[in-house]
């Protein structure tokens, strides 16, 4: 049974190439960049819901103060995180539009035009 590809283009990218692409300055400022953004933002994130979580095991009284009508500081907070999903994902596809995929784009461009 013979080997047959979509494109003859993918048979001109080896492991080497992309071996080449890994150790190249722009991948490695492509991965820095990512990681400056990621590390910070998930721990953040991951700090603000430990919050929310050691807050309604124990702080019971404090989650319970009536803010308006039937809805308490517990309530805001656990909506807060809603919130602040939907904030943090928006901040990363803009800043994935805006920094990342021009750098990835012109790394795959170069990769797949032969000059890794």
């Amino acid at each position: 049974m013979s080997e047959t590809h979509d494109s003859p283009r993918a048979t001109l990218i080896t492991g080497q190439d992309y071996l080449a692409v890994q150790a190249s300055p722009e991948f490695a400022d492509l991965r820095s960049r990512l990681r400056r953004f990621v590390f910070p933002m998930s721990a953040l994130f991951l700090i603000w819901y430990a919050a929310y979580v050691l807050l309604g095991a124990f702080a019971h009284d404090f989650m319970a103060i009536k803010v308006w009508g039937n809805i308490n500081v517990g309530l805001l907070i656990g909506l807060g995180q809603f919130v602040s999903t939907f904030v943090i994902t928006w901040l990363y596809v803009r800043f994935a539009n805006r920094d990342l995929d021009p750098r990835a784009e012109a790394i795959a461009a170069k990769l797949q035009g032969g000059a890794a």
